[in-house]
């Protein structure tokens, strides 16, 4: 196909307008209530309700993420392989169903573990606890895997349908939507999960005043509805997110006879280009670090809540509809008010200050035992993240050369996801460590955030090596070089 006639082909397919970008977003709302349902509620589940280990609980929920790799092959598999005459809705749709199965199936196997924790009074290393943690561990290998079929090609998809002066709009719109997908499952997390209340409304007081667990079959009915409910729901969304979608504005397959797509490219070769230049190593460790340390509270913060503040599974759920307010809020006066003034790298900065102030004060807020300061420490983590989420990302695209930015965004999203795996799990053997020091939970969780503020002061003196100048002026020579002795092996 001629120049002249891919350009005419182009011009020929409409372009996206605002009510089909909202409707895309829809895919990313489902993920974010997903992301409520496993980091949330199973989490708060597995080391609250049922005693099984934080190490545990945050090991099998990490290897969700260290597929992470597979996300490389699902896009080239989605630009070479078309499932029912469709190179990206199919992928999508066929993965939300998968990943939302293999969610169900998970907290199947989490009540035969409580079951074990239950009858032994505490967890316990025997072959029956073991297998049953290697079959939970396989289901999040099996989840991780399908989200990163549908999401892949639903982010390839984005691209397909877009243009450059449009495709800005149509990313910021569906990811806000996942901050948003967040909030509603927490506060849908606080509605539903009202029936498996802890405490004196469904516990059995002790003659000394102390409360029994929640007994398993008063746990599980409610648990397991909303197991049933929110991926069936994700689904229906994520079929009405792509449905015609692809078949009226996709362009890719007037784009698809070049000779080497960005988006297939490999990982081996994306890994030489990210080291290639010195300043994109330098912030690229600046960015393992950021996630690193943003995300280590993830499988403790709502622990953290039923322990230290005895709050109930919904209103610890609930925290991440504060969490997510406070995203969106860091997402809106960032990219509209703080950059244009401050500029990205000391937006950056700030923002990486405000997160550190905003653990430090999470850790008080323990001290006070008051729900309304903690809730408010974590809205301020929201803010703070947000703050430095879109400064960092604003910054990576100025580090990004525009020949090969589908490699570097790319690939970053493969580090983040690595790192954030790292962070679930070093914050459950963190929390774990804490408590064989400390006889008081505080202590313990405290140990977490703190060790997370000390990774953004951290992150700052790196961020402080980064020049955007310097990247400009040597990474198309350093990428060149990297691609040419490539084509020469």
């Amino acid at each position: 196909m001629s120049t002249t006639a891919k350009n005419s082909t182009t011009k020929s397919i409409p372009r996206v307008g605002f009510l089909t970008i909202f409707r895309l977003g829809l895919f990313n709302l489902g993920l974010g209530l997903m992301a409520v349902l496993t980091l949330a509620v199973l989490n708060r589940i597995m080391i609250s309700e049922l005693a099984i280990p934080a190490t545990i609980t945050a090991g099998v929920l990490a290897v969700s993420q260290l597929v992470a790799p597979a996300r490389v092959w699902f896009g080239q598999l989605s630009d070479n392989k078309p499932l029912f005459g469709l190179y990206r809705t199919s992928y999508v749709r066929l993965g939300t169903a998968l990943f939302g199965l293999a969610v169900f199936l998970a907290v199947q196997v989490v009540w035969q573990l409580g079951t074990i924790t239950r009858t032994h009074q505490g967890w316990v290393t025997n072959p029956q606890s073991l297998t049953w943690t290697i079959l939970l561990g396989f289901i999040f290998v099996l989840y991780g895997l399908a989200i990163a079929s549908s999401s892949t090609p639903f982010t390839a998809l984005l691209v397909d349908i877009s243009e450059p002066d449009n495709r800005s709009k149509i990313v910021t719109v569906v990811w806000s939507m996942l901050m948003v997908g967040i909030v509603m499952g927490g506060i849908t997390g606080k509605i539903v999960l009202k029936k498996a209340q802890l405490g004196a409304d469904t516990g059995t007081q002790l003659l000394t005043g102390e409360t029994l667990p929640t007994p398993l079959e008063i746990l599980q009915p409610p648990i397991n509805s909303i197991f049933v409910i929110v991926p069936l729901v994700v689904l229906v969304m994520a079929i009405i997110a792509t449905w015609g979608v692809e078949k009226k504005y996709s362009r890719f397959r007037s784009r698809s006879s070049f000779s080497q797509r960005e988006d297939s490219i490999t990982l081996g070769r994306a890994l030489k280009i990210l080291t290639a230049s010195p300043q994109t190593g330098i912030f690229f460790s600046f960015l393992l670090l950021l996630t690193f340390s943003l995300f280590m509270q993830e499988a403790v913060l709502e622990p953290y809540g039923g322990e230290v503040f005895g709050m109930s599974i919904g209103d610890t759920t609930f925290l991440n509809a504060f969490w997510g307010i406070g995203i969106l809020i860091g997402y809106s006066i960032t990219g509209f008010l703080v950059v244009p003034r401050l500029g990205k790298t000391l937006t950056t900065k700030y923002g990486c200050v405000l997160v550190a102030i905003s653990f430090f004060l999470i850790i008080l807020a323990g001290f006070t035992h008051e729900e309304v300061i903690l809730k408010a420490a974590v809205l301020l983590f929201g803010v703070a993240a947000g703050v430095a989420t879109i400064g960092s990302i604003s910054l990576m695209l100025d580090l990004t050369a525009a020949e090969t930015a589908g490699t570097f965004i790319g690939a970053w999203g493969l580090a983040q996801a690595m790192a954030r795996a790292f962070a679930t799990f070093t914050g459950g053997v963190v929390l774990d460590v804490g408590k064989s020091l400390f006889i008081a939970p505080l202590p313990a969780y405290s140990l977490v955030f703190a060790l997370q503020a000390v990774g953004m002061i951290v992150a700052i003196f790196i961020l402080k090596q980064v020049s955007v100048k310097e990247f400009q002026d040597n990474a198309q020579i350093a990428i060149a070089t990297v691609m040419e002795r490539d084509l020469d092996v």
